[in-house]
């Protein structure tokens, strides 16, 4: 049985969780003071997802900020990186407009308002 510390983000509390494993079936989770805890330890052990938030180049040379309209596989980051990277906004963009569809599960959407 192998054990994996770790630290919960779901709220501000941070509590410190145990989360004992046999192979890659989850038997026990301790620490959690809440069952968010717990869930955010089952899906970080089991299938770790992350949210990206970056930058695209526009068609006159500006950044843009972007992230994923929901998380992502943390082994697709990368790749969701050089796809955001080979892409330029045209512009105007405004806030929540989908630059590219379909990104691992995910949308890449503006989060600022950009005029042209």
């Amino acid at each position: 049985m192998t054990k994996r510390e770790m630290t919960c983000i779901i709220c501000p509390m941070g509590c410190s969780l145990t989360v004992e494993l046999e192979g890659e079936e989850v038997k026990s989770i301790s620490g959690n003071t809440c069952k968010r805890g717990a869930a955010y330890a089952q899906a970080e052990v089991t299938r770790p997802q992350r949210t990206v938030t970056s930058t695209m180049r526009c068609d006159n040379g500006e950044v843009l900020s972007v992230k994923t309209d929901r998380p992502i596989p943390k082994s697709k980051v990368m790749d969701c990186m050089a796809l955001i990277n080979a892409h330029t906004a045209k512009l105007p963009v405004a806030i929540g407009e989908v630059l590219l569809r379909d990104v691992f599960g995910s949308n890449i959407i503006a989060t600022e308002n950009r005029e042209g």
